[in-house]
């Protein structure tokens, strides 16, 4: 049997609205225009603040990429597992699709261009992987 054959497959959900990644100045509040959505995240270091939020009301002067669309692992996975987003971001070397990755408590989460989230989805499915639509809450 192959690594690939034995390795585990994940179930992962696919969200219909489009975000972006914004890049603000180190120490930034959260804008008032950053509005939640399917996955609504805040990173904070010493030399930025980047914001991942719905792309409708992100400033057209700001400074962002997207669109993304969000996939979601399903989970909650253990702490203890590994290689889950390796797995998962391989098909999508393979394929030339860049990704911008964020994890939380319960899950992890990948973002791909707009433009190619049918190729990603069938590149993880190819895999053994599930992409199914997001159910919502």
């Amino acid at each position: 049997m192959s690594a690939e054959e034995s390795a585990p497959t994940w179930s992962l959900a696919q969200y219909p609205e489009q975000v972006s990644v914004v890049r603000l100045g180190p120490g930034t509040d959260v804008p008032s225009w950053a509005e939640s959505s399917s996955v609504f995240s805040v990173t904070a270091t010493a030399t930025e603040t980047s914001v991942v939020c719905a792309s409708r009301s992100v400033p057209t002067k700001a400074r962002q990429q997207g669109p993304f669309t969000a996939f979601c692992v399903e989970g909650p996975l253990d702490f203890a597992l590994t290689g889950v987003l390796s797995s998962l971001l391989e098909p999508l070397a393979e394929a030339g699709i860049s990704v911008f990755t964020l994890s939380t408590f319960d899950t992890d989460w990948l973002l791909v261009p707009k433009d190619r989230d049918e190729d990603a989805a069938e590149a993880w499915r190819r895999r053994g992987h599930t992409v199914a639509p997001a159910v919502p809450a």
